[in-house]
Order: structure tokens, then C-alpha cells, then sequence
């Protein structure tokens, strides 16, 4: 076995569950509701920001009971590193995002970087309206951009991973979120 595949194994080991995946449920059911609320009448599409956000959103997806159209867009900032960089493009939707609701579905707003590229990017392909959702926040000071119109969850400012997100590259089906064990 790898060395990295033995740092995997141990971070997995000794992880502190911040929310098991039982409470990720219920506020993906609060969340549910509440976008309900604001887009079930505008035949939106919910592009998925990969790889992070695959999880939440085909949990999301099953709480909302309304016509729909899904699609993805891969962007980065972070790839297997433990700390973002300059937004890397590697696709974008085959679904038009002109005259349409276009609601964002990322896995984590740390600094608000990529959400917010992204939102803008939407916009400047003639989005009608951009609506961003994510499976957590964190809470620090460090936030470049303004928070999600939706979320589910907040998170301490420790290097979370499960439900989506990921220790470089692994432990995206963890079924819970973790923090990586504090010193």
C-alpha cells in the first residue's frame, strides 16, 4: 500500500464527525424546502459543480418534487490539494443557461472563489436569475465573496471532507462530514 493510501487510511481512523449522515439528511430537507419556495414555478437547471457537489445534489434532487433540467459544470480552484488556487475550467454545461433560473449546487463556500466565478459566469451567459446553493460554510473571516443563497450546514475552519468532499482525492463517500483530528 502507498504511503498516501496509508495517510488516507489513518485520516479516515482518527477524523472527528462534525455531522453524521443523518442530520446532512434533515437539512438537505430544510434546504428542499426553502428552494422550493423560491424556484419550483421557474423550470430551473441546477448545474452540479463537480466532483465535490455530485453527493449533495442526488440527495437534493430527491426532495424536489417540480420539473427540473440537470446538468454539471467542472471547475477548480482546489483539485487533491488541501488549499485553492487560481480557478482551473475543465467543462462547462451542454445545457443553455439563457433566459433560465440557474441554480449552482456546490459541496463547501470556504472562501467564496469558485461559487463566485461561477455565479458570474452564469450571469454572463445570460442567466435570468442565479441562485447558489451549498452543502456547508465555513465559518472564518477570510470570505472573498458573499455567502450562498442556500445552506445546509456550517462547518469549523478545519479541513473538512465526506458527503462530496474529499482529502485528496479519497474519502468523498464518507457518509457523514469530518474534520481532519485536531492536534
Amino acid at each position: 500500500m502507498s504511503a498516501l493510501l496509508h495517510e488516507v487510511e489513518q485520516v479516515r481512523r482518527e477524523a472527528d464527525c462534525l455531522w453524521t449522515q443523518q442530520q446532512v439528511e434533515q437539512a438537505l430537507d430544510r434546504m428542499a424546502a426553502g428552494l422550493t419556495q423560491r424556484i419550483a414555478s421557474s423550470h430551473p437547471l441546477l448545474l452540479t459543480v463537480m466532483n465535490g457537489a455530485v453527493i449533495p445534489m442526488g440527495y437534493l434532487l430527491t426532495r424536489l418534487e417540480f420539473p427540473l433540467q440537470v446538468d454539471y459544470v467542472h471547475a477548480t480552484r482546489y483539485g487533491e490539494q488541501l488549499s485553492g488556487g487560481a480557478l482551473e475550467w475543465i467543462a462547462s454545461p451542454r445545457i443553455a443557461l439563457e433566459q433560465r433560473t440557474v441554480v449552482i449546487v456546490d459541496d463547501i463556500h470556504d472562501e467564496g472563489g469558485t461559487l463566485h466565478a461561477l455565479q458570474q459566469w452564469a450571469q454572463q451567459q445570460g442567466a435570468e436569475e442565479v441562485v447558489t446553493v451549498t452543502l456547508v460554510t465555513k465559518q472564518h473571516e477570510r470570505k472573498i465573496a458573499p455567502p450562498s443563497d442556500f445552506n445546509a450546514l456550517t462547518v469549523p475552519d478545519r479541513y473538512v471532507f465526506g458527503f462530496g468532499m474529499d482529502y485528496k482525492g479519497y474519502l468523498r463517500n464518507m457518509p457523514g462530514i469530518y474534520a481532519l483530528k485536531e492536534e
